[in-house]
């Protein structure tokens, strides 16, 4: 095997970039991610910040999973209705106003936790009708063996932002304050609308009749009941976010274990990095996936890995929360305490594996739901697929939100991770189909 042969079988392969189209739109995700995770890192700091409730921070969940459920469904039936780029164009200029929204009500210094939520719950909307098309456009682009590349390309790109954004917006709010990222993420996403409107008209394959309403929504949900091995990617995703997912516990975690300020600071944002960090790296090393024929087996392998390497990082929250206990709260931080940075690093390298293993396993999924899938109903498939996969993480922030006020931050992270590796064993054993399924190459 020559030198280029066995850099393509370690390394991200690299020959989706390759069409103009695909290249310009991940150019410009480099960027928008960026500006996107400051505004994730932002909006959980600033609510945590006005209320001190780790709870408060998991009721965004709520005001975000709505419009993401709701948009996803009805974002999915439009992009097999309509052009997708004319819907990529619309609804990427919506995300821009939303941010722009919270930049002014941070400006103002309102500190009106409702009305946070209420311009997140606007923002999660035009995200959800926006990422259905996003997703159903990658087909036509590339051909369907360079789809797992593609996929692992994207949240390659996804991830290193998501790494970039928490670690500057976690160190820069005590000194910039919100508004200051809030603004950079509305303008660096300005290059993901200059991407989307160089792309060429993608109309719908069949000729559309009438306006999307309710059933044809239903028909992409009746289409998902018949193919028993794409419903069960979704169950398995569920079950590893639900309930193996705890950032709305990062906040408190930097605060209260770690003895960070409360606006933010160096462990939350090492936290909150910690997970695309392992999916970053994951991306970059990806050259296997393209060779992975048994993608059901693989998916369920890296939902136990990431339910592992979540219930190690909790654990290393109940052992870092007894160090040096006695000293009260704000009397300690980071650069006094050598036993808290080792923990700290333990915590941040548990979660990175998890974030490797999602990697993975995120792209599988998309892989087999992109292939399976017909381009009449693509759009609605992803639609769905985009609903569980960040709806998922909003029903966890809820959940864990609630459970680390009532139990603490490390028994929920343990418990929720060693859920995650029992329910996603049990729901294995229950359709040995999915385990089984492969694709031919």
């Amino acid at each position: 095997m020559g030198l280029r042969a066995r850099a393509r079988a370690t390394f991200a392969d690299t020959r989706p970039l390759q069409n103009p189209h695909f290249r310009r739109l991940w150019l410009a995700n480099i960027v928008t991610v960026i500006g996107a995770q400051l505004t994730v890192v932002a909006v959980p700091a600033q609510i945590y910040a006005i209320t001190r409730s780790s709870a408060m921070v998991g009721v965004a969940g709520l005001f975000a999973l709505v419009p993401l459920v709701v948009g996803g469904l009805y974002g999915g039936a439009l992009a097999d209705h309509m052009d997708r780029r004319r819907l990529l164009v619309v609804t990427t200029t919506g995300i821009i106003a939303a941010s722009a929204l919270f930049c002014l009500q941070a400006v103002l210094d309102l500190r009106n936790v409702w009305l946070l939520l209420g311009i997140l719950a606007l923002q999660q909307a035009f995200f959800a009708l926006n990422q259905p098309a996003r997703a159903a456009i990658l087909p036509r682009l590339i051909p369907p063996e360079q789809l797992p590349a593609g996929n692992a390309l994207n949240m390659t790109v996804m991830q290193f932002g998501a790494i970039a954004g928490p670690l500057a917006g976690g160190a820069l709010i005590p000194v910039l304050g919100y508004a200051a990222l809030y603004a950079a993420d509305t303008v660096l996403l300005l290059a993901t609308l200059w991407a989307v409107v160089r792309l060429p008209a993608m109309p719908p394959t069949t000729v559309a009749t009438g306006r999307v309403g309710l059933g044809h929504v239903l028909d992409g949900l009746r289409y998902l009941r018949l193919h028993t091995v794409l419903l069960m990617s979704f169950v398995v995703d569920l079950i590893a976010m639900v309930f193996g997912m705890p950032r709305a516990l990062f906040p408190q975690v930097g605060h209260e274990v770690f003895g960070g300020p409360l606006e933010g600071g160096i462990a939350f944002a090492l936290l909150m990095a910690a997970i695309p960090l392992g999916a970053a790296l994951g991306g970059v090393f990806s050259g296997w996936v393209s060779r992975v024929r048994r993608q059901g087996l693989a998916v369920i392998v890296s939902v136990v890995v990431w339910g592992l390497g979540i219930g190690g990082a909790g654990l290393v929250f109940l052992a870092a929360g007894r160090v040096d206990g006695s000293v009260q709260l704000g009397q300690r931080g980071l650069e006094g305490t050598p036993a808290l940075q080792v923990l700290l690093v333990l915590a941040v390298a548990a979660l990175a594996v998890a974030g490797a293993a999602d990697m993975a396993s995120a792209a599988f999924r998309s892989t087999m739901l992109q292939e399976a899938a017909e381009d009449d109903v693509r759009g609605r498939l992803q639609g769905v697929f985009f609903v569980v996969v960040v709806g998922g993480p909003r029903i966890a922030d809820v959940v864990h939100g609630g459970a680390g006020s009532a139990l603490g931050p490390g028994v929920a992270t343990a418990g929720g991770g060693l859920l995650v590796v029992v329910l996603v064993i049990v729901a294995a054993l229950a359709v040995p189909a999915f385990v089984r399924y492969q694709v031919a190459r």
